[in-house]
């Protein structure tokens, strides 16, 4: 059986580097920066790899709508011919029962009309990075000269919006805008008139021993990169507090409870209300995950893309499918790690149907009785899922009914 067909029938998600961890920003919170010392020189995915990924890639993966997402580093620096051949290549090789949609994740400071022109023509999808109001943004947000990026980034929002591309913010909640939940959000709402948003909460882990370089973005005193891994129980600075998260989530639920249902879309909104149905769409609170991987400009598959790091390196595309790697051994282990490793403290939770642990990067601290594998969010976690629940069941009986979630803007102002 050819390896790369191994997978066929389970859909998997992928994240592209076409650009390695290479951008043209510096932002203080970027995990990513470092992973620059796995590699060294250009990092730029050539033509071949190109072919090869996006062949294995169709290959693996079911008949059906597929998501193809690029990301960074900054994926834009590789230059819109590379993508109009991305897209060639799927076109290509995509069988006729595939149906593949584009996304990228990006910050938009090098978008122009050539990008929107293109991007609107393929139907990409494009996640922009933006944390908020300017003086929220350009505290982590900044350039190589430290400054911040607000205005070269709205810019980008300006070129989406003016040639009608579908846009998701990304806003990364860290400790300059977890204060300010409806600041943030009605900036998104409001002034630029986004639709559909995402949190993304900042947790940077630190080894002990090493909180200078992590406080200076992963760097020693000579400026020189070093490498974050996922280890370490302690948190940089820029993080956020558990109990910040939580009383974030649960004040822009309740503004959007009043009066944005069924018009502006908050992942971790819709996540939840999936998870009532047993639908889980984010494997962040999904109760096993290893579906989700990433994959480097030079070939190389990692676990997750939150992993990239050797101990999580699983091949390179050229020697191995993907459906080789998804059913490698390693990969199977890291899927049913998130489970398996689950503290009774999660196992007894009230609210495990919508968080499952969270995010495995995250789960770092120890219960009450010492037992390891607690997320750090999780005081967090607990505070928003309980808020939500009565409101998040009220909507999963008014689908069941036939009848569309906004209507719970009426039940609840009865």
């Amino acid at each position: 059986m050819n390896p790369a067909t191994r997978h066929r029938g389970a859909p998997f998600s992928l994240l592209v580097k076409p650009t390695g961890a290479a951008c043209n920003l510096d932002c203080s919170y970027c995990f990513f920066l470092s992973k620059e010392v796995l590699w060294g020189g250009t990092q730029r995915m050539d033509g071949e790899v190109l072919r090869q990924f996006v062949r294995s890639y169709l290959e693996a993966q079911p008949d059906g709508d597929l998501t193809l997402g690029w990301q960074g580093g900054e994926p834009t620096l590789r230059g819109l011919d590379f993508f109009r051949e991305a897209v060639r290549l799927t076109n290509e090789y995509r069988r006729p029962g595939q149906r593949v949609q584009h996304t990228i994740q990006t910050n938009g400071t090098l978008l122009d009309d050539a990008w929107g022109e293109f991007l609107a023509q393929e139907a990409f999808l494009v996640g922009l990075s933006l944390d908020g109001p300017p003086a929220l943004h350009d505290v982590y947000r900044v350039n190589k000269a430290g400054r911040g990026t607000y205005d070269s980034v709205f810019q980008g929002w300006q070129v989406l919006a003016r040639h009608g591309v579908e846009t998701n913010i990304l806003c990364t909640v860290n400790a300059a805008n977890v204060e300010h939940p409806l600041e943030v959000y009605r900036h998104f709402r409001d002034d630029l008139g986004a639709r559909y948003v995402q949190f993304i909460p900042i947790v940077e882990r630190v080894e002990s021993g090493r909180e200078a370089d992590a406080e200076r973005g992963y760097r020693d005193a000579a400026g020189q990169f070093v490498l974050y891994r996922q280890v370490g129980s302690h948190v940089t600075s820029r993080s956020v507090q558990p109990e910040a998260w939580g009383d974030f989530l649960v004040t822009i639920f309740d503004e959007w409870l009043a009066r944005d249902v069924g018009t502006t879309f908050v992942q971790h909104f819709d996540v939840m209300l999936g998870a009532a149905f047993g639908q889980y769409s984010l494997c962040v609170h999904a109760p096993e995950c290893g579906t989700a991987i990433a994959m480097e400009h030079n070939g190389d598959v990692y676990s997750c893309d939150h992993f990239v790091e050797p101990d999580y390196r699983l091949g390179n595309i050229a020697s191995h499918g993907f459906g080789a790697l998804l059913d490698s051994p390693q990969q199977r282990q890291f899927g049913r790690d998130k489970l398996a490793t689950l503290p009774h403290q999660c196992l007894r939770c009230p609210v495990r149907w919508a968080c499952n642990g969270g995010c495995p990067k995250d789960r770092f601290k120890s219960t009450a009785t010492g037992e390891p594998g607690l997320n750090w969010l999780c005081e967090g976690y607990l505070t928003f899922f309980t808020h939500a629940q009565p409101t998040i069941e009220a909507m999963a009986s008014l689908i069941r009914a036939g009848r569309p979630p906004a209507d719970i803007m009426t039940e609840s102002s009865r």
